[in-house]
C-alpha cells in the first residue's frame, strides 16, 4: 500500500502559475503580491486589517509586541499546543502560565479560566494577555472568553494557526469579533499554504500599523511618521527595534492562489471528518465532537485511545502499515525549557491525560475515500 501521510499540501497548476508569474516579474519581495494577499485575507475573514509575516510564530511575536507585552507582564495560554504559543511571550521577556483544557475539545477550559482569573484578581497578578488556541481547527468558546477578558481588562490573541476557514457564532475565525488579534499559519500541513508563512489579523488600526512596522526592522519611509525632516526620497527612519519578519511576494502569490480554493479545502476536510466519525464508531476511541454551533476547519482529526492497548503500540503498528499517524501535543509545560521555569507534571492534569491518550489520524483534502477506509480498517484491526 502507498504510504498515507498524516497531512499533505494540495498544489495545483494555478498555484504554480501564480508563483511563476511573480518569478517573471520585477518584484520577488516587498512588492504588490503581499498587499494583495493581505487584502484577500482580511476580506475572507471579515477583519479590517491583515499583516502577512514570515511564519505564524513571527506573527504571534509581533502581536505580543504590538500589545505592549514585556518584562513584568504575563501571558496565559493553553498547555495543549505547539511551543510557539508560549514562546512568543518569552521572546518579549514576559512570564507564561497555562490554563488547563476541556478534555472533550482539547481547547482551553472556560470554567478553569474563570476560576484562575478570580484567584489572580484577588492576588493582584492578572495577566496582560490571554492567548487562546483553536486546537485542531475547532474554535474555542470565544464569546465566553471575550466576556471574561473584558471584565478583567485583558487583551486577547487567537492562535488560529489551525483554524482559517473555521466558523463561530459571529462569522469566520479571524474576524476578531472576540479578540484584539488573530494569527493564521500557512505551513504546508495547514489549511492553505505559502510554504512557510503566517498573518496577524486585527480590527484595530493602531495594532496593524505597529505590527507592520515591527515586521520590517521598525523602519518607516512614511514622512508623516518620521521624527525628523526627510532628506529625500531615499530616506527612512528606524523608529523601534524591529525584526525581519517579512513574507516574500513568491509566498504571497501562492497563498492568494490557495485562498481562492479554501472553501473547497475546508469542505473536503469536513466531509472526511464526518466519514471518520461514522466508520470509527464503536471502537475503543473517544472521537472529537461533531460540528455544531461552531464549525471546525478540521486541520487535525485527533482521537483519544480508551482501551487497554498502549498508544505507543497502536502508533507503531499503524506506522508499520505505512499509515503516518501523529500525536498532538506534548504539553508545553512538560518541555525541559518550561520545567526549568518551575512547571512540573501534575500542574495541568487534563492536558497531560489528553496527551497520554492522543493520536492524530491522517486528514488532508487530497485524501481519497479508499485511503481513509484503509486507515479505519487498520485501526480497527490494531485495536482488536
Amino acid at each position: 500500500m502507498k504510504p498515507i501521510p498524516y497531512a499533505r499540501q494540495s498544489i495545483d497548476r494555478a498555484d504554480i502559475e501564480a508563483v511563476v508569474e511573480v518569478l517573471r516579474s520585477d518584484w520577488l519581495t516587498q512588492g504588490p503580491a503581499v498587499a494583495r494577499f493581505e487584502q484577500a485575507l482580511a476580506a475572507y475573514a471579515g477583519a479590517r486589517h491583515a499583516v502577512a509575516a514570515s511564519n505564524a510564530t513571527a506573527a504571534l511575536h509581533l502581536a505580543c509586541l504590538a500589545l505592549g507585552l514585556g518584562p513584568g507582564d504575563a501571558l496565559w495560554t493553553s498547555p495543549n499546543t505547539f511551543v510557539a504559543s508560549a514562546n512568543c511571550a518569552r521572546y518579549c521577556g514576559a512570564r507564561v502560565d497555562f490554563v488547563d483544557i476541556d478534555p472533550q475539545t482539547g481547547n482551553l477550559s472556560v470554567a478553569e479560566l474563570e476560576r484562575k482569573l478570580e484567584r489572580a484578581h484577588s492576588e493582584k497578578r492578572l495577566p496582560k494577555a490571554l492567548l487562546c488556541v483553536h486546537f485542531g481547527g475547532r474554535p474555542c468558546n470565544m464569546p465566553a472568553i471575550a466576556a471574561l477578558a473584558r471584565n478583567y481588562g485583558i487583551a486577547v490573541i487567537e492562535d488560529a494557526a489551525h483554524a482559517i476557514g473555521a466558523e463561530y457564532g459571529r462569522g469566520k475565525v479571524g474576524n476578531c469579533a472576540y479578540s484584539d488579534v488573530a494569527v493564521f499559519s500557512f505551513h504546508p500541513v495547514k489549511i492553505i499554504t505559502t510554504g512557510e508563512g503566517g498573518a496577524a489579523l486585527t480590527n484595530r488600526g493602531d495594532l496593524a500599523e505597529r505590527i507592520a512596522l515591527l515586521r520590517s526592522h521598525g523602519i518607516t519611509r512614511d514622512a508623516s511618521r518620521m521624527l525628523g525632516p526627510s532628506h529625500g526620497p531615499w530616506y527612512y527612519e528606524q523608529l523601534e527595534l524591529g525584526f525581519n519578519y517579512r513574507m516574500t511576494d513568491i509566498q504571497a502569490a501562492l497563498g492568494a492562489s490557495q485562498l481562492s480554493r479554501i472553501e473547497q479545502f475546508v469542505g473536503r476536510r469536513r466531509t472526511l471528518a464526518r466519514r471518520y466519525a461514522e466508520r470509527l464508531a464503536g471502537l475503543d476511541l473517544a472521537l472529537p465532537p461533531p460540528d455544531g454551533d461552531v464549525k471546525s476547519a478540521w486541520h487535525l482529526y485527533p482521537v483519544q485511545l480508551t482501551g487497554r492497548k498502549s498508544r505507543r503500540a497502536v502508533f507503531d503498528e499503524l506506522r508499520a502499515r505505512q499509515i503516518s499517524a501523529n500525536v498532538h501535543y506534548i504539553p508545553v509545560h512538560l518541555q525541559p525549557y518550561y520545567r526549568a521555569l518551575g512547571f512540573a507534571r501534575g500542574d495541568f492534569p487534563r492536558a497531560e491525560q489528553f496527551y497520554d491518550r492522543a493520536l492524530t489520524l491522517p486528514l488532508f483534502p487530497a485524501m481519497s475515500e479508499d485511503e481513509q477506509d484503509a486507515v479505519c480498517e487498520a485501526l480497527r484491526e490494531v485495536l482488536a
